[in-house]
């Protein structure tokens, strides 16, 4: 794997390189995640594929300077730049995004629906918005509100855990919840990447037209126990476009991106 800063702005964007065959893929990681999350991939995939991985604004080694909004437009201009220096004889892309990075290649068609060939997306976020999402980073008091709470948790702390004692929140979501919020520096990370990641809100209706002009196989992977992002979810995507999306379920919890699942990756890569 081979690691490299790309200059966008007054930003450095950090991003991995992996392998050298002809399929471009570009690979989106989770929320606290980075581009290393898809090394694993390298000695499956490097012979028929050259894997892009980004690092987001807030992740990994990128250094972020642009404030805290990142543009769909931001990173197409980032791929192009990466791509500059990368030779590779094709004009159409593969694209896997794992949880928030999902969301990214589900909005990314909306720019560019020509140039993809192939989208895989392990439990995507990106299908619906939960209110607090939309209130923390859609509207201006939400945001305002968030960032007092990151500064201020004990109220927040309250909260949690009444919701989770009237079962208003189930456990799994109670535990991750808290992980973030009992640490200073992962709350600031979580409003700073939460906030820096708001203008990335696919338009469902949009992406399924898109998919059925553009023939683009969509294949999607979920974990049977995901409490964070539930399988369910895939019916709200999959509807309206059958005839290019499969949607697959293993015996999992929310952490897809990992090698003890990479036959069901590969599987779904290599399947047309």
């Amino acid at each position: 794997m081979e690691s490299y800063f790309v200059t966008y702005k007054s930003s450095q964007i950090h991003y991995c390189k992996i392998g050298q065959g002809n399929k471009l893929l570009l690979c989106f990681h989770g929320y606290g995640e980075s581009a290393d999350s898809f090394s694993f991939l390298k000695k499956y995939l490097a012979d028929d594929y050259t894997l892009i991985a980004i690092d987001f604004p807030f992740h990994g080694k990128t250094i972020w300077n642009e404030g805290l909004v990142l543009e769909p437009a931001d990173i197409l201009i980032i791929i192009e730049k990466i791509m500059q220096g990368i030779s590779i004889n094709t004009s159409k892309k593969y694209m896997i995004g794992y949880s928030m990075g999902g969301r990214v290649v589900l909005d990314l068609i909306q720019y560019i629906p020509d140039e993809i060939e192939k989208i895989i997306l392990l439990a995507p976020d990106g299908l619906t918005m939960s209110f607090w999402y939309w209130l923390a980073t859609q509207t201006i008091i939400g945001n305002k509100l968030f960032r007092f709470t990151m500064n201020h948790p004990g109220w927040f702390f309250l909260l949690l855990k009444t919701a989770n004692k009237i079962r208003m929140i189930n456990q799994s979501v109670f535990k991750f919840s808290n992980n973030y919020i009992n640490d200073k520096k992962a709350r600031d990370e979580l409003y700073n990447r939460w906030t820096v990641m708001r203008k990335f809100k696919p338009k469902l209706k949009d992406v399924k037209e898109l998919i059925n002009n553009n023939r683009i196989q969509t294949n999607l992977l979920y974990g049977k126990y995901d409490r964070v992002i539930r399988y369910q979810n895939a019916e709200k995507i999959k509807q309206g476009i059958k005839a290019y999306c499969t949607v697959t379920i293993i015996n999992s919890g929310h952490q897809l991106l990992q090698e003890k699942n990479v036959a069901a990756i590969i599987s779904l890569l290599k399947t047309d």
